[in-house]
């Protein structure tokens, strides 16, 4: 029988909580894990530099709650990408990088989403490609030193917006330590991916899902990649679930959702836990059971 864990992204939940307090909620709200964000705003990349003492709180909070973290999505290279012109935004984002493996370690974290941008602010050009896939296998190599895995998440922008592409990514960088993350919802709204196809030809890379809704690119509109309720975009997530079950696929799921301009972002968040409980007993996929708090 296949059993899969289901986390919630971190900026779903309300802020201003502890640790301890965000932790106990995961757990009430139905969900197995955290997904925790190092995004691009100062407050989020300072955790790159938290001293020994804020670890180990956080790991108390983890232990004491019987928590875990199962992905670190580091989307901050959005902001300091590894492909840019600029050579010292390059060497940052390395740093980030290194620091961000170390911190996964010390966290217990043994998957980091990366972002699949060459490049985000600046324009794309061959150079920014080459600087990309050049650094990426430094960081590959720095991961893998330490047996942290790096997955590719399928993006909200052409550059790495398939599986496919990921998979052909996998051929310049030849190591286990690099995987594939889809996000359902970003593959659905690339009007040129099979999405069948694209899950069923590179579920050997995948490592872990986003569920997330979107509203699909057109030639006049750019698609909606964010804060689509779900069901109201166009992800036929009873056909995705159904097809990764069929498929054995035994990795987690992540509900990726925004709550910060809602006004009960609790209830958003059993809504939508409601919603995927439903079409995952339709379907038949077992969820983890939710571990109880240490004594």
């Amino acid at each position: 029988m296949t059993v899969n864990a289901v986390g919630i992204y971190e900026k779903a939940l309300p802020t201003g909580l502890t640790w301890e307090e965000t932790f106990d909620l995961v757990h009430d709200l139905g969900f197995n894990f955290l997904e925790f964000s190092i995004d691009e705003s100062d407050e989020r990349l300072a955790r790159l530099e938290w001293t020994e003492r804020e670890r180990e709180e956080f790991r108390n909070a983890m232990w004491k709650t019987g928590s875990r973290i199962n992905t670190l999505m580091l989307s901050g290279h959005r902001r300091f990408p590894l492909g840019s012109a600029d050579p010292a935004i390059r060497a940052k984002a390395l740093d980030m990088m290194a620091k961000a493996i170390d911190l996964a370690v010390d966290l217990g974290v043994r998957n980091i989403q990366m972002a699949g941008y060459d490049v985000y602010y600046e324009p794309k050009t061959e150079s920014s490609r080459e600087w990309f896939i050049e650094n990426l296998k430094t960081c590959v190599e720095m991961a893998a030193k330490k047996m942290v895995m790096l997955s590719i998440e399928t993006m909200d922008d052409p550059f790495l917006n398939s599986l496919s592409k990921v998979d052909y990514l996998k051929t310049q960088i030849h190591s286990p330590f690099l995987q594939a993350y889809p996000d359902v919802g970003n593959l659905t709204a690339w009007p040129e991916n099979d999405v069948a196809h694209e899950i069923e030809s590179n579920i050997d890379n995948i490592v872990a899902v986003h569920l997330k809704d979107t509203k699909p690119v057109t030639a006049n509109f750019p698609g909606q990649f964010k804060e689509v309720p779900f069901g109201d975009g166009t992800v036929d997530f009873e056909a995705v679930l159904r097809l990764f079950h069929r498929l054995g696929y035994n990795g987690s799921y992540t509900v990726e959702m925004w709550t910060s301009k809602a006004d009960d972002p609790i209830a958003e968040v059993k809504k939508a836990k409601a919603y995927f409980d439903g079409l995952f007993d339709k379907i038949g996929i077992v969820q983890e059971p939710i571990l109880s708090r240490a004594a």
